[in-house]
């Protein structure tokens, strides 16, 4: 904790003490009536707080609002409608810094270059302009400062994250540092358009076999650090469509469509647009729909894919206990993990989630609640789950503005047979084939020089056993305390004879007709034992209740 920050420190407690009552009221958990009303309440307060306290917060707040297993559902309700709106910057600035980043005056970089950006956020803002040969060009331009800002917020959340898991019990248990630290670098690739420009690439061109969905293409020569251009996509977001407009879409096709193609980003590309909200899907003229703002993308390991797979596969056809093992094999299990309470919860989210007529199954919302039962059982499921889970949320948002009738569950269930049949020819590919071929051919050749080694060691009894699973320093510990309490025992022991025996001896000086050095050994030898009493009791009952309580809640759990 440093001194520099401490009216930080300070505000950032007053919002800990004013919503702390909301801490731990998992979004599964049941609330209605005037509960819930006030829960979303707080909540509104809550998203309207972060706003005030700059582009940090309004992002941390975003996170936030996939973390089921942290606050509840009235609270996720309102953290996701944060607006990321600012006031322009003023267009001196803006000319500024396009002129910095690319080096020359801005009359010779475009032929032309609004001064009235077409939106303002907290990170940044964009303009339409022209390149010297009339390409018309988007030019997202970040603002000054704002990563030296984010710079200090972001350390004063990782110093309070820090604090909280050393010293709070649900911060050992949800990891709040992990958290801040995924956060952090999230929200740093946003901030280098760099990385973008390689996002729009790669997005693009996972994308193209799509004909109705579009990604803008970068222009990577006039792009920097803090300089984005790309080309313009004359569109209208889906948050601001009306509802005249939104009649005459093609909108059920539209969102089958987008629907398959996060799925194919997520399952198969294994990199997708992580913030499809409303206002970052657009409509274009032609009727197509346009990905834009890639600045925050997630990425999906292999195996992390084929377990997601699994799940989905899992949830739509009802086996919560699957979609329990699954999570349990990819999750990190905390001290107070509970495996068969985890079975027990998400089967449950499960079943609840097969009695819903399709249209009313929100994929989103059920894969953010199972992750917050997960945390709830001691279970920490992998980053990129929580991504995926902001991700469908906000997919299942824009899917029901182009359809208010569009099933998202039902969509998934569709385009899984096709997926499932892609993973079957990817793994009987020929490369994928001799690959394996040839991992077999190396087993084969090298397989019986490795028994004719073991035999060997064998006959020489020389096989060594390398047994884990025990840890040695508390083992050591142990030992070293047993041996500790025998030795007190022994010098005890021998302190009882020592002065048994003087006892008998006609040894002066003499009291009450007994040694002097009777009484002293048998002092010594009470002080020793009084010692080892009072060091059990400090130290081996403790333990003993605890372990008792342990049993006993176990116990409780088995009845129930």
């Amino acid at each position: 904790m440093k001194f520099a920050h401490l009216s930080r420190y300070g505000d950032l407690a007053g919002l800990l003490i004013r919503y702390h009552s909301a801490i731990g009221i998992q979004a599964d958990d049941e609330t209605s009536g005037p509960l819930e009303e006030d829960l979303s309440a707080d909540g509104a307060n809550l998203a309207r707080d972060l706003e005030k306290r700059g582009p940090t917060f309004i992002k941390f707040g975003q996170l936030l609002s996939t973390r089921a297993d942290l606050l509840p559902r009235a609270y996720l309700q309102q953290l996701r409608r944060l607006q990321d709106d600012a006031t322009p910057l003023p267009f001196a600035q803006v000319r500024e810094v396009v002129e910095s980043e690319l080096g020359t005056r801005l009359h010779r970089a475009f032929a032309w270059f609004e001064e009235r950006p077409t939106a303002a956020a907290s990170l940044g803002q964009v303009h339409h302009a022209a390149l010297r040969d009339d390409r018309q060009v988007a030019v997202k331009v970040q603002r000054p400062g704002v990563h030296e800002t984010i710079q200090e917020d972001l350390e004063v959340l990782s110093e309070l994250a820090a604090f909280a898991d050393s010293h709070t019990g649900i911060g050992r248990q949800l990891g709040f540092e992990a958290m801040v630290e995924e956060f952090r670098l999230s929200l740093l690739a946003e901030l280098d358009y760099r990385a973008e420009v390689r996002n729009l690439e790669a997005v693009g061109s996972n994308l193209d076999q799509y004909e109705r969905i579009i990604v803008p293409k970068p222009i990577a020569s006039y792009s920097t650090m803090t300089l984005l251009t790309m080309e313009w996509i004359e569109a209208t977001n889906l948050g601001s469509l009306g509802t005249l407009a939104r009649a005459e879409l093609d909108g059920g096709e539209l969102a089958e469509e987008l629907f398959r193609a996060y799925l194919d980003q997520m399952l198969v590309d294994g990199v997708f647009h992580a913030d499809p909200h409303p206002g970052n899907v657009a409509l274009t003229n032609d009727g197509r729909l346009a990905l834009l703002d890639l600045g925050m993308v997630g990425r999906i390991a292999p195996n992390l894919r084929e377990a997601l797979l699994k799940m989905l596969l899992a949830v739509s056809q009802g086996r919560g206990e699957v979609v329990a093992d699954v999570l349990a094999g990819l999750g990190e299990h905390l001290e107070d993990f509970r495996g068969d309470e985890l079975r027990r919860g998400i089967d449950n989210v499960v079943q609840r989630s097969t009695g819903k007529l399709v249209r009313d199954l929100q994929t989103g919302a059920l894969i953010v609640e199972v992750l917050g039962v997960a945390g709830a059982c001691g279970l920490r499921p992998p980053s990129e789950l929580t991504l995926v889970g902001k991700t469908l949320l906000n997919l299942d948002e824009t899917a029901r503005i182009l359809d208010a009738d569009f099933e998202p569950g039902a969509a998934i269930e569709r385009h899984l047979d096709d997926l499932v049949t892609h993973k079957i020819r990817e793994t009987l590919s020929p490369t994928n084939v001799l690959s394996t071929a040839l991992e077999v051919r190396e087993f084969a050749e090298h397989f019986p020089g490795r028994v004719n080694r073991v035999l060997d060691n064998l006959a020489e009894g020389e096989i060594t056993l390398k047994i884990q699973g025990i840890d040695e320093s508390q083992l050591m510990r142990g030992i070293q305390k047993l041996a500790n309490r025998l030795a007190l025992g022994a010098l005890a022991a021998a302190l009882v004879i020592a002065a048994a025996i003087t006892l008998a001896s006609p040894i002066h000086p003499r009291v009450l007709g007994a040694p002097v050095a009777s009484f002293v050994l048998f002092g010594l030898a009470m002080a020793v034992a009084v010692w080892m009493a009072v060091g059990i009791a400090l130290s081996d009952l403790p333990q003993y209740r605890a372990g008792g309580r342990a049993r006993r809640r176990a116990l409780m759990r088995h009845k129930m």
